[in-house]
């Protein structure tokens, strides 16, 4: 038996889901994926800034329109962007 999902009830979730969330969930799988590239070593700086430059954009293009949890994600942002300036510029 199949169990993928039929192509129309694909297409009613992602109908039935409000933007918001779809949008939230983006931005917070990019930043994972800025914090894994970050996390090897040597860390991979331009694979890491793409998906923060992406979060990024995602939430300022949403804006207040990505609902009461907009501040944790501009949060979320600023602490990838810290992690990524420490890495990028480590101390010795």
């Amino acid at each position: 038996m199949d169990s993928a999902p039929h192509p129309d009830e694909e297409w009613t979730a992602l109908r039935e889901t409000p933007v918001a969330e779809l949008l939230a969930a983006d931005i917070l799988q990019l930043l994972r994926v800025a914090a894994a590239h970050l996390a090897t070593e040597p860390p991979d700086l331009s694979s890491a800034r793409l998906a923060i430059d992406a979060a990024g954009a995602v939430i300022a293009a949403g804006d207040d329109r990505l609902g009461e949890h907009l501040a944790l994600y501009r949060q979320a942002l600023a602490e990838a962007q810290r992690v990524f300036v420490h890495v990028s510029h480590p101390t010795d």
